[in-house]
C-alpha cells in the first residue's frame, strides 16, 4: 500500500528547473511548496481535479502552472480576483482559486480582493504573506512589520514615512459578505496540519457555494529574510505572528447553495448572454437573424483628439458587430486629457472567436487628426484601408500597399449643423468602403446610442453623407 505520493493533482515533472526535474524551483525553506502541497492533497481528497482553475498573478505564485495539473489562467500584477470574477460568473461548476502573496494582493491588487470580497464571490483565495516583496529582490511590501530591514527600507520600516503594516485577514472581515476568514501559519507540524484544515475549509465553502473564503498563511522567505530556513520559521514564530495574531476571524455557517454574492432575492448573479445583449440595442428583430458567411478578420484601429468621438465610434462599431452576430471586441486607450488629448480605440471583428481585443497591425485605420495619421498609418497591414479626415489634415501617405479614403468628415458635419457627428462620418464611410457591415444595421444602431434624443436625427444624415462618400448610397 502506498501511504506517501505525490499528489494526483501536481504534474509528475516540474518543467520550470528544467527537463525532466522533480522538485520546485522554491528556495529552501520558503513557504510556496507547503502550500502548494497542502492544496494538491486537498483537491485530490475533494476529486475537484478537473474542475480546478488557479489564478496566479505576478510574483512567486506565478508559477503555480508549473506545477498544478489543472486549469491555469497567468494573471496581471493584483488582478486575480478581478480575472476569478470573470471566470465565476461564466463557469458556475468551477473551482476558482485566488493564489497572492502580498505585495500582489495587499499593495497592487489591495482594489480588487477588497471589492471581490465586498461582493462576496464564491473563491478561495490563498493570501501568501511573508512580509516582503520575494520574486522581485526583497522590497519593502504592505505587510513590512515596524523596524524590518528590506531592500527599500535599509534602515527598518517606520510608520511616518512608510505606513503602518496592513493587517489583511482584519481588513477583510471587516466586510459583511465573506463567510470566512482565517490567519495560519506555516511554522511548524501542528501549525501546517492547522493550516491544512482552514485551506479544506476554503474549498469546501466553494464547493458547497457558500461564498467568499480569505486564508492568509504566514509564510517563511529565508532568502529575502537573510536567514536560514531553521532561523526563518522561529522568526515567523516568534516575531511575524505577534503582529499578525493567527486565529479565525470569522467562519459563518451559510447554508449550502447560498452565497453570500446572492442578491436580495437570494438569487446568484445572473449570467447575460449574446441574446440579451443583443436586445439592449436592437430596434428590429431581423437584424438578428443575420448571419455572415466568414468574414476577413477586422483589426480596426480609430484614433484622434479626445472630445473627437473616437472612443463613441469604436463602440458604435462594435456594437453593429454584435447586431449581425459577429463576434467583436473594443479596448479604449485614453490620453491624459479628456478632451484636446490623445485617443484610440482598437475594435477586432470576427466570425469566430476572439483571442485577443489588442490591434498592433490593424488592416482598417481611421484617423480623425493628423497626429493620429502619423503616428499609426505606418502600421496598417499592406492591403489594409485608411480612412483619413481631411478637413484637419492633408494625408501624405509614403506607400502604395494601402487603400487611402480621403474623406472631409469635419467639413460635411459642420455643413450638416452639428461638428460631434464628425466621427459618424468617418465610421460610415469606413462602413461603406469595408462592406463589413451593412450600413441598415448602423443606422438601426445610432438612435439607441445617442442620449440626447434632438442629436439621432442630424447622425443619421451624417451616416448617409459618410456612405455616400465612400460610394455607397
Amino acid at each position: 500500500m502506498v501511504k506517501h505520493a505525490k499528489p494526483a493533482s501536481f504534474y509528475d515533472v516540474f518543467t520550470r528547473k528544467g527537463e525532466g526535474q522533480k522538485v520546485t524551483h522554491y528556495c529552501p525553506g520558503c513557504g510556496h511548496g507547503t502550500a502548494h502541497k497542502l492544496i494538491a492533497e486537498l483537491i485530490d481528497e475533494l476529486g475537484i481535479q478537473d474542475r480546478v482553475i488557479f489564478c496566479s498573478p505576478v510574483g512567486c505564485s506565478v508559477f503555480a502552472y508549473y506545477y498544478f495539473d489543472t486549469g491555469n489562467v497567468q494573471c496581471a500584477h493584483g488582478r486575480a480576483p478581478a480575472v476569478a470574477t470573470g471566470l465565476r460568473r461564466t463557469l458556475p461548476e468551477a473551482v476558482i482559486l485566488s493564489y497572492q502573496g502580498d505585495g500582489d494582493l495587499a499593495g497592487i491588487g489591495l482594489a480588487e480582493i477588497l471589492h471581490a470580497a465586498n461582493r462576496g464571490e464564491n473563491l478561495s483565495v490563498f493570501f501568501i504573506n511573508n512580509a516582503i516583496y520575494g520574486m522581485t529582490g526583497g522590497q519593502m511590501a504592505p505587510t513590512t512589520l515596524p523596524g524590518q530591514v528590506t531592500m527599500t527600507t535599509p534602515f527598518g520600516r517606520t510608520a511616518r514615512r512608510d505606513g503602518s503594516p496592513i493587517g489583511m485577514a482584519e481588513l477583510v472581515s471587516a466586510l459583511v459578505p465573506p463567510v470566512y476568514v482565517e490567519r495560519v501559519s506555516l511554522g511548524d507540524g501542528p501549525r501546517i496540519l492547522r493550516a491544512r484544515k482552514a485551506f479544506r475549509k476554503a474549498l469546501q465553502n466553494q464547493v458547497d457555494k457558500r461564498g467568499f473564503s480569505f486564508v492568509e498563511v504566514l509564510s517563511p522567505c529565508p532568502v529575502n529574510w537573510k536567514m536560514s530556513p531553521s532561523q526563518s520559521r522561529a522568526w515567523l514564530m516568534d516575531v511575524l505572528e505577534q503582529a499578525y495574531p493567527v486565529r479565525v476571524f470569522r467562519d459563518t455557517e451559510a447554508p449550502a447553495g447560498a452565497s453570500a454574492a446572492a442578491d436580495t432575492a437570494g438569487a446568484p448573479p445572473r449570467v447575460v448572454f449574446d441574446d440579451e445583449l443583443r436586445s439592449l440595442f436592437l430596434v428590429e428583430k431581423d437584424i438578428a437573424t443575420v448571419r455572415h458567411g466568414p468574414i476577413q478578420e477586422q483589426q480596426v484601429r480609430l484614433a484622434g483628439f479626445g472630445g473627437q468621438g473616437v472612443m463613441s465610434a469604436g463602440i458604435l462599431l462594435a456594437n453593429c458587430a454584435v447586431a449581425e452576430e459577429l463576434h467583436a471586441t473594443w479596448l479604449p486607450s485614453y490620453g491624459p486629457e479628456m478632451r484636446g488629448g490623445t485617443a484610440n480605440a482598437s475594435v477586432v471583428i470576427s466570425s469566430e472567436e476572439i483571442g485577443s481585443p489588442v490591434v498592433a497591425t490593424p488592416n482598417a485605420f481611421i484617423a480623425m487628426n493628423g497626429p493620429s495619421f502619423d503616428a499609426f498609418a505606418s502600421t496598417v497591414a499592406p492591403g489594409g484601408l485608411i480612412v483619413a479626415n481631411s478637413s484637419l489634415f492633408e494625408p501624405r501617405l509614403g506607400r502604395k500597399d494601402v487603400r487611402l479614403l480621403s474623406v472631409p468628415a469635419s467639413e460635411i458635419a459642420s455643413r450638416l449643423g452639428f461638428i460631434g457627428a464628425a466621427n459618424v462620418v468617418a465610421l460610415a464611410a469606413y462602413i461603406g468602403a469595408s462592406g463589413v457591415i451593412r450600413p441598415a444595421t448602423l443606422r438601426q444602431v445610432v438612435p439607441l446610442a445617442i442620449k440626447r434624443r434632438q442629436f439621432v436625427e442630424v447622425n443619421l444624415r451624417a451616416i448617409d453623407a459618410g456612405l455616400e462618400y465612400a460610394g455607397q448610397s
